[in-house]
């Protein structure tokens, strides 16, 4: 309505607090039919009491009935409309910021009072902080300017790994009232590793029946850049017998094929040196090479084939270290030296050969790094059975990890209320989150307080409580409380923190 005296009875004719009137008009301009919102305003109404003010509108109208029905009706249209606003901001999107890695510390990445919309000066007075997802502080708040730094160079290879994107995930909270908001930082990857082999030199062993259009496996290079700057194709030295193709693997690697163009002979040439060339795609590109020795050997009919591939197995994460895997098995039919096979990991990362170890004789694969549930839930294994005549045979073993529930729940406390009037309203005591590393039924958390206190736990945002005081205290009657948080995972492994709140006259 247009007349003050209705504006200010919206809260008290709906039974609301009626603080609520004031909010809505500093919020808001009413002029007519129409809502203007005010510049730089936070509306932070429970959205609920909306349905109520909303309904309190529509009823404080009198005159002509048709007259009141229009009226409801606009002043419904209004406050959807103002409804729709407060809906908008209960869960806005994450503020988004990019930057490159390897930046130098203390860069500037932005300028968070403007881009939150508070003011001058309000991030300071409500006490702002930033905290990271993975509680590392990487990033600075300057509460006076508003401005959000670099705490250190980022390394986005130690960060993420081969994962695209890597956003770092970050939060963004006030107090007076308590108040969220998420952000994510995109790292960009530069150019700053070549691809690297394996091994310095390959040697492989083609027989000399070998016929043209054979295709040979080789080692891939590893590069720890990703996307344009990561591993881009493969090259080899110019030669009349070989040429080399890049395969693009399901897991998006990209692996050399040696593919053979004429026919061999062991007595004219017995054997070959080649430079095989990794090249990514930088600007300009970065390479890395490794000498391909190829040995022509006597015929040898037959190759080792695995018994069973892919071979897949289950293994505890907190298996102790040396405990057998499993066993795998190759058969060649042929018969002395070109009939023994022997055993090894074929083009393994650095990860999986730290992790297994496989015996060259018996083929048993055996663990040789702890394992760990939250890093890593499975690893893909590629095999190898060689002969004596160099024939290989290739397989694969799928070793899926177990989660057990070795982590007990974790606390943080960002926020800490040391002493409270004993008049005080509801006040907020403490700000903590909570986190369980484990996965599945063994990372649930309840969270929970003794029911004889003064105080109330109130989930805030994700993994986030807020302890406030439940009504108002009195340090005559107990001048000091007690109070617990517990948090547990399903399965009763807990952790507790006690504090200690002193009531001031």
């Amino acid at each position: 309505t247009k007349s003050t005296p209705h504006r200010r009875s919206f809260a008290s004719s709906a039974g609301l607090p009626t603080s609520l009137d004031s909010d809505i008009l500093n919020d808001f301009k009413i002029k007519g039919n129409f809502v203007k919102i005010l510049p730089s305003k936070k509306s932070e109404f429970n959205t609920s009491g909306l349905f109520v003010v909303a309904e309190g509108i529509g009823c404080k109208h009198s005159g002509s009935n048709m007259e009141t029905l229009e009226r409801i009706q606009q002043n419904r249209q209004v406050m959807t409309f103002i409804l729709m606003v407060f809906l908008s901001q209960a869960h806005p999107a994450p503020i988004r910021y990019s930057v490159l890695e390897e930046t130098e510390s203390v860069s500037f990445i932005a300028h968070l009072t403007k881009d939150l919309g508070l003011g001058i000066g309000e991030l300071a007075a409500r006490s702002a902080q930033v905290v990271c997802d993975d509680d590392k502080q990487r990033l600075l708040l300057d509460r006076q300017t508003g401005d959000l730094l670099l705490r250190e160079k980022l390394d986005r290879e130690d960060l993420c790994g081969p994962v695209e994107p890597c956003v770092l995930h970050f939060q963004v909270f006030l107090e007076t009232p308590v108040q969220f908001f998420e952000g994510e930082l995109l790292i960009q990857d530069i150019n700053d590793h070549s691809p690297v082999f394996p091994n310095r030199e390959m040697l492989l062993k083609i027989p000399e029946n070998s016929q043209p259009g054979t295709v040979f496996p080789l080692k891939l290079a590893q590069d720890l850049d990703v996307g344009s700057n990561a591993l881009q194709k493969y090259t080899i030295s110019p030669n009349s017998h070989f040429h080399v193709v890049t395969r693009n693997h399901s897991e998006g690697k990209k692996y050399p094929d040696l593919v053979q163009d004429k026919a061999l002979d062991r007595e004219e040439q017995p054997e070959f040196s080649l430079t095989l060339m990794a090249l990514d795609g930088g600007s300009p590109p970065r390479s890395g090479t490794s000498m391909l020795r190829i040995l022509i050997m006597d015929v040898n009919d037959n190759a080792p084939e695995f018994v069973h591939t892919p071979y897949e197995v289950q293994v505890l994460e907190n298996s102790p270290l040396h405990s057998p895997i499993l066993t795998v098995l190759a058969r060649d039919v042929d018969a002395g030296n070109f009939g023994t096979v022997s055993y090894g990991l074929f083009q393994a990362s650095e990860e999986i050969k730290q992790t297994f170890s496989i015996n060259e004789v018996t083929g048993e694969i055996r663990l040789t790094k702890k394992l760990d549930f939250e890093q890593i839930k499975s690893y893909h294994v590629e095999i190898e059975a060689t002969d004596g005549g160099g024939l290989s045979g290739k397989g694969t073993v799928v070793i899926e990890v177990v989660d057990v529930n070795d982590n007990a729940p974790e606390l943080t406390i960002p926020s800490l209320t040391c002493s409270i009037p004993e008049n005080a309203p509801e006040t907020v005591v403490s700000i903590f989150r909570i986190r369980d590393r484990d996965s599945g039924d063994n990372g649930r958390m309840v969270c929970s307080i003794p029911d004889n206190l003064p105080f109330i736990l109130k989930p805030t945002f994700k993994n986030f409580y807020t302890l406030v005081t439940e009504s108002p205290l009195d340090r005559e009657s107990r001048a000091e409380t007690q109070r617990e948080k517990l948090k547990e995972s399903p399965n009763c492994r807990s952790s507790f923190v006690r504090l200690s709140v002193v009531f001031g006259q």
